[in-house]
């Protein structure tokens, strides 16, 4: 059995969700699909529309067979860190044979030429990323300035080789989808893993496109924007803030957004966490604040700093704060990966490059279909790493942080239940 491997929020899945997988499978000539999928909070630091169990869901009625869950360690890392887990589990499962990623470029050749070239990292790239990040740059485009620095630099040096800097002509390595892509192969090739990566060109709608260009296409952005704030939403027959997302998802989308939203567990958004996130800001010091992980360069100074402006009858805190906080230097996805962290209350000393670098160290199942039942009786035999299907009571770290996430997440619905704070202990992997 043939598989192909996916890396997916899903964050909703939508139609261009559906013909990434489709077209996957075609490049692939893939039998099966298992998809890494990452659990209730994201890579930018955002916090999913609705829960892991649900976007699982949708990922087996779209015709994933095996979906397993990126720990939150990895899921809310910049490019390098999310693409490394998500990597590092689709190869310890030892039944997965391609890898197939969205791109905008939609050419292997030159992302594979610059991972060869990037994998060892040249002396001095670190600095240069790092220099680059300083100025206030986003990560994509920080990677693309420090990539091109030292590709102009080994072009000029002795030994160069044309063809390699004809190969990597025309990438552009500050698009999100590219800069992925490329750390999906530098994971590859620092792992030494037998793993073949494809990719297949990104179409119609770009990942940060807010607006609506085709009838059936639109990004996981514009769909969340035609979703009624939470604040409003309303189940009594009188508004469906589902009913602008239909010509963009296919119908189990649909369907499973609005058991999730009737329910009370979304649509979430970062103003759900306004309390237990204020909770931690105005109750910790300054330098409580900056053991916690993103927490640099003295940003628990400007974090105290704002607090103390804040402006009275915010409607949007969360929102206000990251607006103010926004600068050069510290993006958007960076506040937000810092403030999810603070919410999460995850140390320094727990996500360092060493423990990160260790893989994380199990693979956790949130669902499969019959194909994926046969593809885990395979794993017994071949995965590198334990396959977790039930949650016991001595965890490992990284475990243990999705456990806590999920209690965290589980704030923001309207319902507060012991089921769903320890819902991890509880929910067998769904089976479709």
């Amino acid at each position: 059995m043939r598989t192909v491997g996916l890396i997916v929020e899903y964050n909703p899945l939508h139609n261009g969700h559906a013909y990434h997988f489709e077209q996957s499978k075609l490049e692939a000539k893939a039998d099966a699909c298992v998809a890494v999928m990452s659990g209730h909070f994201l890579q930018r630091g955002e916090p999913a529309v609705v829960g892991k169990w649900a976007r699982a869901e949708m990922a087996l009625r779209m015709g994933a067979d095996l979906v397993l869950e990126l720990p939150v360690a990895y899921s809310s890392q910049p490019a390098e860190w999310f693409a490394y887990g998500a990597v590092r589990l689709l190869d310890a499962t030892g039944v997965v044979d391609a890898l197939c990623f969205g791109s905008e470029d939609g050419r292997i050749g030159p992302i594979a030429s610059q991972a060869e070239r990037l994998y060892r990292e040249p002396e001095g790239f670190r600095d240069r990323l790092m220099r680059e990040l300083k100025r206030g740059v986003s990560y994509p485009a920080a990677y693309a300035a420090a990539a091109e620095a030292d590709g102009k630099e080994q072009a000029s040096g002795a030994g160069a080789h044309p063809d390699v800097a004809e190969e990597e002509d025309g990438l552009r390595l500050d698009q999100p989808n590219n800069i992925l892509g490329l750390h999906y192969l530098l994971a590859l090739r620092r792992i030494n893993s037998s793993i073949v990566p494809l990719t297949i060109t990104r179409t119609k709608a770009g990942y940060h496109d807010t607006g609506l260009r085709d009838a059936s296409i639109a990004s996981a952005t514009a769909i969340r924007k035609l979703i009624i704030g939470e604040e409003n939403t309303s189940f009594d027959g009188v508004t469906d803030p589902l009913q602008g997302i239909e010509p963009y998802v296919p119908g189990f989308t649909v369907d499973i957004l609005r058991r999730e939203f009737a329910a009370g567990r979304g649509p979430i958004g970062w103003e759900r966490f306004a309390g237990p996130l204020f909770a931690q800001l105005l109750g910790r010091s300054p330098g409580e604040l900056s053991t916690l992980c993103e927490v640099t360069e003295g940003l628990e100074h400007r974090i105290k700093r704002m607090l103390r402006e804040f402006p009275t009858g915010s409607a949007s805190p969360v929102e206000d704060l990251l607006e103010r906080l926004k600068t050069k230097r510290y993006t958007r996805a960076k506040l937000q990966r810092t403030l999810l962290r603070i919410l999460l209350q995850h140390p320094k000393h727990e996500l360092t490059r060493q423990k990160l670098s260790e893989g994380p160290g199990y693979l956790r199942v949130l669902g499969f279909n019959d194909t994926g039942r046969a593809l885990l009786k395979r794993m017994k035999q071949k995965a590198a790493l334990p396959v977790v299907t039930r949650v016991g009571q001595d965890v490992p770290p990284f475990l243990d942080m999705d456990i806590r996430a999920t209690s965290v997440y589980s704030l923001a619905y309207r319902s507060q239940t012991p089921d769903e704070w320890l819902r991890d202990y509880y929910q067998a992997p769904l089976q479709v």
